[in-house]
């Protein structure tokens, strides 16, 4: 018969495995749940600090005692900013200019990656690893190039072989856009290429043999068959895009100086404070040469800021779901 002390021993060291297993499992969660409530406030801190920004008077700017809820609430900050920015306009402007560039890229950038993916032609492997290779090459060294391209823009020699002139200045126009958009070479068209090409290149085969059999070529297998599959793929791309292409200051700066964007507007907003505010606020009638306040200026630039982020924030919180699952799909199936 077993003694019943070597049992005993045996259950109690059982029971303090498993309670030193608990602990360390709450230290774990502990650790976990402190770390991602610091990343997320580190992230989240200047968005709050622009609300509170944007709803605090200007009498509150010089109160100590005031951090980030506002004594007078107040939507004159909002206002000022909308009327600086000439907001709604501007948006819609911003809008129509964005989700055109974000179509013509997705479209290009999907028939790009299924071709690196499933035709293959003397130096594909090259060309592809060029294409990769533009995602390391700094867009200041593409400045200069890029604008007297399309500063004289010709294909081919055909615009001065029928109208003598050495080209057509495309810039303050949509065009230089719409162009390298619509040719897969646009802001960040390598990296789409890149996610086209891994998701295209882990289908089966099969499918295209069988849509060859049924008498479907290459264009007719890939808008029927193809495309219809990369869902996945082309709500990442087209997430990617858009936020990108929202927030450009470099390609639109480039070409399109002039042109009433959201990212030029912001960028000249601090000037356009310092100049319109005094007459805002009535304080510049009559010709006197009355300055605005530093502190309210900054407080209108926060505010501006945070009314051209707030359509990226609103877009987050609408597909946020489908992004999430839009990348783990490509991944897996990349």
């Amino acid at each position: 018969m077993q003694s019943p002390l070597p049992v005993r021993k045996e259950a109690n060291h059982y029971r303090v495995q498993k309670a030193r297993g608990k602990a360390v499992d709450i230290l774990y969660s502990l650790f976990r749940y402190a770390l991602v409530i610091g990343i997320s406030f580190i992230i989240v801190y200047p968005l709050i600090m622009k609300f509170s920004i944007a709803f605090k008077d200007k009498t509150d700017i010089y109160n100590p005692t005031i951090y980030l809820i506002p004594v007078h609430f107040t939507l004159d900050n909002i206002k000022m900013a909308m009327q600086i920015l000439d907001y709604f306009p501007l948006l819609g402007n911003t809008l129509l200019f964005v989700v055109v560039t974000t179509l013509l890229t997705t479209a290009s950038c999907a028939l790009a990656g299924y071709g690196f993916a499933r035709f293959s032609f003397p130096g594909s492997n090259i060309l592809f690893a060029l294409v990769v290779l533009t995602l390391l090459v700094p867009t200041s060294t593409l400045m200069v190039p890029m604008y007297l391209h399309f500063r004289s823009f010709d294909i081919l020699g055909l615009v001065q072989l029928f109208t003598g002139k050495d080209g057509i200045n495309l810039l303050n126009t949509y065009w230089p856009s719409v162009i390298t958009s619509a040719t897969a070479i646009g802001l960040k068209a390598g990296l789409f290429i890149y996610i086209f090409r891994q998701f295209f290149k882990g289908m089966p085969k099969e499918i295209e043999e069988a849509a060859l059999i049924d008498g479907a070529g290459g264009v007719k297998t890939f808008l029927r068959i193809m495309l219809p599959n990369a869902v996945s793929p082309m709500i990442t791309v087209i997430l990617f895009c858009f936020v990108w292409q929202y927030n450009d200051t470099f390609f639109t700066s480039l070409f399109m100086s002039e042109v009433a964007l959201m990212p030029t507007k912001v960028s000249s907003l601090a000037a356009q404070a310092n100049a319109l505010l005094p007459g805002l606020l009535g304080t510049g009638a009559g010709g006197s040469n009355i300055k605005a306040d530093p502190n309210h200026v900054a407080m209108i630039i926060d505010t501006g800021i945070l009314l051209a982020i707030i359509p990226l924030i609103l877009l987050y919180m609408v597909v946020q779901r489908y992004f999430v699952e839009s990348v783990e799909r490509s991944g897996i199936i990349g």
